[in-house]
């Protein structure tokens, strides 16, 4: 099973998985718009930001990082019991997974991607609220959120695409106007033409020869 909180800011979605099995469905179904938190050096649940589409981690409010950092702490057997503990966040991207590795065990691509922050004691005043809020809800939809999610992605790009493809059309056709328009008004030139008081002074047999 995997569990679902909401924190202090509605924007955001926080969930982790129940054991190190499911952490591995975690590891493989999370969303690009994920950052994964951990305590440092120290066994913990892996815990998850789902940060709204757009925004970047700078964009997230300081005391939502706290409280996904308490809420690792205080789902770490060791932790719990420290007075001090780092923990890691980095996006989800960054994660990195090889065969020779444990269940549920990661690493990271970029190091310099990895953010850390201390955490002091234990604040039950800023973890139980979130943890009233735990939804359980069945591993399958890890997976299929994430399926989802990049369904919606490639619809929404392809709209896009055919947007952009009508606009260029629209274009193409607006300048051909503009071309024939001015066109016409080159035949229409004043220099091309005769005032009335020049045609009432010629035979139809001037103009023959412009015909021939």
């Amino acid at each position: 099973m995997v569990f679902f909180y909401t924190c202090s800011d509605p924007r955001y979605q926080i969930y982790m998985g129940r054991d190190k099995f499911e952490n591995e469905d975690l590891i493989k179904y999370g969303w690009p718009e994920d950052w994964w938190f951990h305590v440092d050096k120290l066994s913990s649940a892996h815990v998850y930001l789902r940060l709204p589409a757009g925004e970047s981690i700078d964009d997230v409010p300081a005391t939502v990082i706290k409280e996904c950092a308490h809420l690792v702490k205080a789902n770490s057997i060791q932790g719990k019991k420290e007075t001090n503990v780092v923990v890691v966040y980095t996006p989800w991207s960054n994660l990195k997974k090889t065969g020779d590795m444990k269940t549920g065990e990661v690493g990271f691509l970029r190091h310099r991607a990895v953010k850390r922050i201390n955490v002091d004691k234990a604040d039950s005043a800023m973890v139980k609220p979130i943890l009233k809020t735990e939804e359980e809800r069945p591993s399958s939809t890890i997976r299929a959120s994430r399926e989802k999610r990049d369904k919606d992605e490639r619809a929404a790009q392809k709209e896009a695409q055919r947007k952009e493809q009508q606009r260029m059309e629209e274009e193409k056709q607006e300048h051909a106007r503009l071309k024939s328009l001015q066109s016409y008004e080159g035949i229409m030139e004043e220099d091309n033409m005769m005032s009335n008081e020049e045609m009432s002074g010629k035979d139809f047999r001037d103009f023959e020869d412009d015909f021939m």
